[in-house]
């Protein structure tokens, strides 16, 4: 008999906790998520503010390394950021406001090329995790970028220069009821970059709340990476 996907499923993966190690000494806990079965893509989580209770196990990253390797042969890799804690502890150092986090987004894109064997990879960020995936996430081997409620507080007109120049895709979730953001301002603010595709999403807020809200967004990953893997199970 099946069940209903409800916040708290768990569906089959191979999950192993991983160490980080940053180019200036640091090392950050983290833990991928991969399918049992074909590996379609793989996405390295960048998440919200610490200093807001941001981590690597935000609602919206859980739920995906939970269910999207099995219902969409998603890899998803999470970690912690420099002085950020979670249920798996915490990462060295401290909070660096995405300055020192330079070093995390890139030794965290060579781990999951040199140690987890990622064969196509995309950078996901979430509000100030878009800022980094911006700013730090340009190794060229990197896809593209998925950017959740992007907040553009710390990302300045030459990091969008670079990826209008750059023209890899960039799809970007802007919920109708954003803290930061909203979709009007969002159309000016990114209209520099010819190819991002803003995805205006009626009646959602910046945290995503409520299960229709995590389908969505799971979806809109699904249907980048995996299109052929939709519609999304709600049930299993």
């Amino acid at each position: 008999m099946s069940e209903l996907i409800r916040p708290s499923t768990v569906l089959p993966a191979s999950r192993r906790p991983i160490t980080i190690r940053t180019a200036d000494g640091l090392n950050l806990i983290g833990e991928v998520a991969t399918p049992i079965g074909d590996r379609i893509g793989s996405i390295l989580c960048l998440h919200p503010n610490p200093t807001g209770g941001g981590m690597m196990d935000s609602h919206i990253y859980k739920k995906a390394a939970n269910r999207l390797p099995d219902m969409a042969g998603i890899e998803i890799i999470r970690f912690n950021t420099r002085g950020t804690t979670s249920e798996a502890g915490t990462s060295e150092g401290e909070y660096g406001a995405t300055v020192t986090e330079k070093f995390d987004v890139e030794a965290a894109i060579e781990f999951s090329f040199n140690e987890i064997g990622v064969e196509k990879l995309w950078v996901m960020g979430w509000s100030f995790g878009t800022n980094l995936a911006l700013k730090y996430a340009r190794d060229p081997r990197v896809l593209g970028l998925i950017l959740l409620s992007p907040t553009l507080l710390e990302t300045n007109g030459a990091d969008l220069e670079f990826w209008a120049k750059d023209g890899r895709p960039i799809t970007a979730l802007i919920p109708e009821h954003d803290d930061y953001l909203k979709p009007d301002a969002a159309a000016i603010a990114f209209a520099v970059i010819p190819q991002i595709n803003l995805i205006n999403v009626d009646g959602a807020k910046h945290l995503w709340v409520g299960e229709p809200a995590v389908y969505r967004v799971l979806a809109e990953i699904t249907k980048i990476i995996a299109p052929a893997r939709l519609p999304l199970p709600t049930e299993f």
